[in-house]
């Protein structure tokens, strides 16, 4: 098969860089979005989140014709769904998005179509797509009941990047590709090695939502840890950024840093599936979650005691979105502890964001201010530190020798 025409559901933060990323080798890309304003704001070769360089990259390739957006799917040879996983009531997975896409691009399949969910997802969900699939195209086979003689080709292949860098480790990151057969697996790879410089290694589609979810769960089980081992720090009077650096001069040790939670739509998420999955067995990471989840109300906690000494406490948070140099706020504990210190009523609180131009409404309601970061320094007795952004790192100790300082970063460790 030669790919000439891909299909991208899901315009978002994987979709969007995975779509211009394969346009731009020349290849016709359709992508789709439930937003209006997303698919107006693509087709003027303009981006909707903060991504380095794929500002340059979307406007070339809408300009050359490669990439376009639309609200419905067209026929192609291949469809990828990159579409949220969130967790409903009780961590409970909701693969409502992923059913949506499912029916988005029914109408559009053929036979010998390739289908690829780079949805992070839990395992057996690849296997409901197919499953949802066949009963929107009973004219059409798919590998769950005709294997490698199906109509349609169904793979799961997780995206595996880094924000901030993900045109780059788009391409030069290996791949896991996981089909529910052989031809599945194939094709995939083919399609990939358009743009892909990494390694592609095959499985099946199970073992490759495994290996998503495990990956996140590691990394979110050592950051509990350093969570953790900061709260003992504090309670013991010791400084925990340098008991880590010297800790890590072992050569066998390597302890992540400590933060005020965990974000983001990954590893905040990921772990919860295979809880889930597996909720007598998952007793580490669950209690890891557990650990990451709880340390927002550790800091607020912090921040509140430090609040009493004022009499008219000024409070400034700076940054908001779950990691540095992003404006990404997705399951943010940085969003969960300035709203829970809103709510507390301690004081004037202002948030420093400097990659938003304006708060979710949730924060506006609260009656947060988003403000800059020399309004925050004129006007703040106390500096929460909660995401290390560049612009933050040049604060010198002149410029905070006279605030409170609660920098769960580490950032003025040295200070």
């Amino acid at each position: 098969m030669t790919f000439e025409k891909i299909c991208v559901v899901g315009l978002g933060y994987i979709g969007l860089p995975t779509a211009a990323v394969i346009a731009s080798r020349g290849i016709e890309v359709i992508g789709v979005d439930v937003s209006k304003r997303v698919i107006d704001t693509i087709n003027r070769g303009e981006v909707h989140i903060v991504e380095p360089d794929l500002d340059m990259l979307v406007q070339a390739t809408v300009n050359i014709g490669k990439l376009r957006a639309t609200l419905l799917a067209e026929p192609a040879q291949a469809f990828i769904i990159a579409v949220p996983t969130p967790f409903k009531e009780g961590h409970k997975p909701d693969l409502s998005y992923i059913h949506s896409a499912a029916k988005i691009i029914a109408p559009a399949l053929e036979k010998g179509n390739l289908v690829i969910l780079e949805s992070t997802s839990p395992v057996g969900a690849t296997e409901k797509l197919s499953a949802w699939l066949q009963v929107l195209r009973p004219d059409l086979s798919f590998p769950q009941t005709a294997a490698e003689n199906a109509d349609i080709h169904i793979a799961h292949c997780p995206e595996r990047v880094l924000p901030g860098h993900v045109l780059e480790e788009l391409v030069s990151n290996d791949r896991i590709v996981g089909g529910m057969s052989k031809k599945c697996s194939d094709l995939a790879i083919k399609l990939y090695k358009t743009f892909v410089r990494g390694e592609c290694y095959t499985t099946n589609s199970r073992t490759a939502e495994m290996a998503k979810l495990t990956e996140n769960s590691f990394r979110d089980v050592n950051i509990a840890f350093a969570n953790e081992l900061s709260i003992i720090c504090d309670k013991l009077q010791i400084n925990v950024w340098e008991l880590i650096a010297l800790a890590n001069r072992h050569p066998r040790v390597n302890i992540l840093n400590p933060g005020p939670g965990v974000g983001g739509h990954c590893i905040a998420v990921d772990p919860w599936f295979i809880v889930d999955s597996a909720p007598e067995e998952a007793i580490l990471i669950r209690h890891a979650r557990e650990i990451n989840d709880a340390k927002p109300n550790y800091v607020v906690k912090q921040v509140v005691d430090a609040a009493v000494q004022f009499k008219k406490p000024v409070i400034a948070c700076l940054g908001l979105a779950f990691k540095a140099d992003i404006d990404d706020l997705r399951e943010s504990p940085a969003v969960d502890i300035v709203l829970k210190l809103a709510q507390s009523n301690q004081g004037k609180i202002l948030a420093v964001e400097p990659n938003i131009s304006h708060l979710p409404p949730k924060l506006q309601e609260a009656g947060i201010e988003l403000v800059s970061l020399k309004k925050a320094l004129e006007e703040a007795n106390i500096l929460v530190v909660l995401v290390d952004h560049k612009p933050f790192k040049t604060l010198t100790h002149n410029d905070i020798n006279t605030k409170v300082i609660m920098d769960t970063r580490g950032i003025f460790r040295h200070f």
